[in-house]
């Protein structure tokens, strides 16, 4: 009898014990169920905004493109010139750090080739060294207008044009 009290005492408390690791492991799985559900509700709102801000922006490019008289190139060239002033502040960005308080060239007169001396050749070669705006517009497929000046021509096209004549 001393021995059935033993184990029903034991018995009782292995029950208690599972009980106890049962309704924490329940515990545990609730609170990582209201979790991932939280994770899930979160990335559905953002999902859905997501949803809603490219809807809106192929709504634009949509108005766009009907705006330009239906061509897609025309559209796609009036959003490259909303970043063209991007493009060039990026540019300007790139250099504008560098600071140059002293420069020497030492030049002896004489000329290169194209008659230039060789200050000439530093400073011509020091700007040509930052890309023009005519070069953005090129690179985006566009021509400067006419207004801000015409591109000059390389002595090889020069060239050509004057044994054309």
């Amino acid at each position: 009898s001393q021995q059935a009290n033993v184990i029903v005492a034991q018995e009782v408390e292995k029950r208690r014990i599972v009980i106890e690791a049962e309704a924490e492991a329940e515990q545990k799985r609730v609170q990582a169920k209201g979790e991932a559900d939280a994770i899930f509700a979160k990335m559905e709102a953002e999902a859905k905004g997501l949803y809603q801000i490219l809807t809106k922006q192929a709504e634009g490019y949509d108005q766009m493109i009907r705006a330009a008289g239906g061509d897609a190139n025309k559209a796609y060239m009036l959003l490259l010139l909303e970043k063209l002033p991007e493009l060039v502040r990026t540019q300007v960005e790139a250099i504008k750090g560098i600071n140059i308080d002293k420069v020497t060239v030492w030049d002896n007169g004489g000329q290169s080739a194209d008659g230039k001396g060789s200050t000439a050749n530093f400073v011509s070669g020091l700007l040509k060294s930052v890309p023009p705006l005519s070069d953005l517009f090129d690179q985006a497929g566009m021509n400067l207008p006419e207004y801000l000046g015409k591109r000059k021509t390389s002595d090889a096209d020069a060239e050509e044009v004057n044994t054309e004549k």
